[in-house]
């Protein structure tokens, strides 16, 4: 499981250190990386130097490049459009929820303010996305 990256795209060094510490505690081993802003995660995703991440948690509110124009740019690409994302963010506004789903996001979790609770999302996106999904084929 341990080969399965989880590319973590968060501007709030607060934000980013409480995902870490949920994803620790809940004996998620996997290799996180840290893109800080939507551009980053941008250049991350599409340097073909790279391995792609099995997992992408993506803020929405972010400098540079927003989240949801991250979100459209991966899905518009044959070589990242199969990959999980979450959106996870602080936004309980519906039309960015609803434009999440209609760009094609996998999964939509508002953070919970209670560091307990937010652990307990992010094991559960863990279990689910990392040990029990099946993901799809890589594009050829």
């Amino acid at each position: 499981m341990t080969d399965k990256c989880i590319l973590l795209v968060e501007d709030n060094p607060d934000h980013a250190l409480l995902t870490m510490r949920a994803l620790k505690k809940n004996n998620i081993a996997n290799p996180v990386e840290l893109a800080e802003d939507g551009q980053a995660a941008l250049d991350r995703l599409f340097d073909t130097s790279k391995t792609l991440p099995t997992l992408i948690l993506l803020d929405l509110k972010l400098p540079k490049v927003d989240g949801l124009e991250v979100l459209q740019r991966l899905r518009g690409d044959p070589r990242t459009r199969r990959i999980p994302v979450v959106v996870l963010t602080t936004s309980d506004d519906e039309r960015d929820r609803a434009a999440g789903y209609d760009l094609g996001c996998n999964s939509y979790v508002r953070k919970p303010v209670d560091f307990d609770q937010f652990a307990e999302a992010v094991r559960q996106l863990g279990m689910y996305w990392l040990v029990l999904n099946e993901p799809p084929p890589l594009p050829k």
